[in-house]
């Protein structure tokens, strides 16, 4: 579960880097598609160290390693709470969006955008503004994540 977590925060640093250096002198599709890849996987790392903390409290028998199986789990476990429904389905939209043919615009530029066609021919368009988005929402997730599964083993022994 610590290693996870760990990982996630690893990964975390990775697009940071991407975002605020990487970003800023290339402004490059392929460096927001990367950065995309990377919040993937931080947020994948995230959800497998709640699974693996629902694992712990014997809430679940297996962690599945289908990611789809992964988020279902999840939404079923922790149905009541709204914020980490949110965070699942960004993750899955993020998935969708990484998986989606796109186009290039305004290369080399501040606007760069990644303009991408996910299912029933929805447009998204990517911008370095909508990554930044994207980017805090994924460290919030983090912080989130280190409250579930740092502070609920201290409420028990009051």
């Amino acid at each position: 579960m610590e290693e996870a977590l760990e990982k996630a925060v690893h990964e975390l640093k990775r697009v940071e880097h991407l975002f605020w250096v990487s970003l800023k002198y290339t402004r490059t599709v392929d460096v927001i598609k990367n950065t995309i890849e990377r919040l993937i996987n931080c947020i994948g790392f995230g959800l497998e160290a709640l699974l693996l903390y629902a694992k712990e409290k014997n809430l679940i028998v297996s962690v599945p390693a289908n990611s789809g199986l992964r988020c279902a789990l999840l939404k079923r476990i922790f149905h009541d709470d709204v914020e980490l429904i949110d965070y699942t389905n960004f993750y899955l939209r993020l998935r969708k969006l990484s998986k989606a043919e796109y186009t290039k615009r305004e290369e080399f530029r501040r606007h760069v955008t990644m303009i991408a066609t996910i299912e029933k021919g929805d447009i998204v368009e990517v911008c370095i503004d909508s990554l930044k988005e994207d980017y805090e929402k994924t460290k919030t997730f983090v912080s989130f994540v280190k409250k579930i599964i740092r502070e609920e083993p201290k409420e028990e022994t009051q």
